[in-house]
């Protein structure tokens, strides 16, 4: 109910929320005091880079994205049977084997590989929310990460991964939902070839996300803000890249009304 709290406060503050919408460029949008963007540079350009310097344009384009994610959701007549019993009360499992495994296969996503066990996000929502699924039933899903670009379809590899650990998971598969990156990117835009981190996350561009600034989320515009994961600190159920740029605007706004 996250989200559905999120947006009855919006409205109980006096808000609306617009769905359905398709804004392609920035003369689409209604005129207000300020404008924030939740995307990332790829569709931020071609929304508001006739009004960008050229510097910035050009930083925006340099912005890299990370490995892709290939996800698939499982309906099961049962829980994982997991050799470890700690797996079986656990919401989020990653699940790699030892920190050399681990290592070895990220590296060789780095590489453009893909490796042949491959290290694996797991979540188990049903059990700490049954409403989920039917009685007795479960919901899992489960993602890896793969090269930026690539199209193959590692369903076999992450099933046998999990297999590993929890031999008989395959016989409690009722049915399963595969999303590829392309599948995740089509479904939103953001997620730029299936990454789901609004950007590469190495050391430079946790600096300068999207470029390097005092206050990366202020756009070189008036009243215009970016508060997607592509700012500062990244990825993550945290809220923090909202709620700086909310600040920053906020801040703007106060001082011009001074």
């Amino acid at each position: 109910q996250i989200a559905q709290a999120l947006s009855h406060y919006l409205r109980a503050l006096g808000g609306r929320i617009d769905t359905g919408v398709s804004i392609q460029n920035v003369r689409d949008l209604p005129p207000a005091r300020a404008i924030l963007y939740n995307l990332t540079p790829r569709q931020l350009l071609p929304i508001i880079g006739e009004l960008l310097p050229k510097c910035y344009r050009n930083a925006l384009r340099r912005f890299r994205y990370g490995p892709g994610v290939f996800k698939i959701d499982y309906a099961l007549d049962g829980p994982v049977p997991w050799l470890h019993p700690e797996c079986a009360r656990a919401g989020t499992i990653h699940l790699g084997g030892t920190l050399a495994e681990v290592a070895a296969a990220e590296s060789e996503v780095a590489r453009g590989r893909q490796p042949e066990r491959p290290f694996l996000l797991i979540s188990q929502p049903t059990l700490f929310d049954p409403t989920r699924a039917p009685a007795g039933k479960h919901i899992v899903w489960a993602y890896t990460h793969v090269p930026f670009g690539a199209s193959w379809n590692p369903t076999d590899l992450i099933e046998r991964q999990i297999e590993r650990f929890a031999p008989g998971f395959s016989a409690r598969i009722l049915a399963k939902q595969v999303s590829s990156p392309a599948i995740l990117e089509k479904q939103n835009p953001n997620l730029v070839g299936g990454s789901i981190s609004g950007g590469a996350d190495d050391l430079w561009q946790l600096i300068a996300r999207p470029i390097l600034s005092p206050s990366p989320y202020r756009l070189p515009i008036k009243g215009m803000y970016l508060c997607s994961s592509s700012t500062p600190p990244g990825a993550g159920v945290h809220g923090m890249c909202g709620f700086h740029a909310a600040n920053a605007a906020l801040r703007d706004l106060m001082r011009r009304e001074k």
